[in-house]
């Protein structure tokens, strides 16, 4: 784990791989790294900067504006950051330290609602009639499961659904980060009946 100042002599080097790397040392964002970092490096990097940077409760450490810069300024039109997986990453981010993300908080959920299919559960690639993916879905759940905003803003209670009738044929990978987020499902509020009244009309 890096200190404010490693983050910002990293940052302000360019050595997003090895910044995102030692931020996710001993996390389960680690074994995520190479799909997060395979094309937008920086942003992987700077959605984890900020999230660290708030659990050493520095969010006003000098780098942390341009972090924040980079973050807004790569989301796009849709809501996302190119796929599910770094949006919700990018989200947490910004929903971390008060939630200073503003309206790009609301998109970026907005395209996960978007992109959740019936089933409860998300493709790993941004076209929501794609297969689903577990392992995406539950690297979804676990870094966003815990907000209220998310919890609204998708069909959560069929995403927990979904994993409680399938976990016994879930990869050894997707079994093991289920259950970590298993563990928690019992302490988060399901959604509003308004909320899943809301995504049943956008699934017709």
């Amino acid at each position: 784990m890096h200190t404010a100042k490693q983050i910002d002599r990293l940052w302000k080097q360019a050595r997003y791989i090895q910044l995102f790397n030692g931020l996710t040392m001993g996390r389960l964002e680690a074994d995520f790294g190479g799909h997060l970092q395979a094309s937008r490096p920086a942003i992987a990097a700077a959605a984890m900067a900020i999230i660290r940077l708030d659990e050493l409760a520095q969010p006003n450490a000098a780098v942390y504006p341009g972090l924040l810069r980079v973050l807004l300024g790569a989301q796009e039109s849709d809501g996302g950051w190119g796929e599910p997986m770094l949006t919700a990453l990018c989200v947490r981010a910004l929903l971390s330290n008060g939630g200073n993300g503003g309206a790009a908080i609301h998109n970026g959920l907005t395209y996960l609602a978007n992109l959740q299919q019936e089933t409860g559960i998300w493709p790993r690639v941004p076209i929501r009639r794609f297969a689903a993916d577990p392992l995406a879905s539950v690297f979804i759940l676990s870094q966003l499961g815990h907000e209220p905003q998310f919890r609204e803003a998708v069909h959560f209670a069929a995403a927990a659904d979904w994993f409680a009738g399938h976990s016994s044929v879930l990869d050894q990978q997707t079994r093991k980060l289920w259950t970590r987020v298993e563990s928690r499902t019992t302490r988060w509020q399901r959604q509003s009946p308004a909320s899943a009244q809301r995504l049943a009309t956008l699934w017709t």
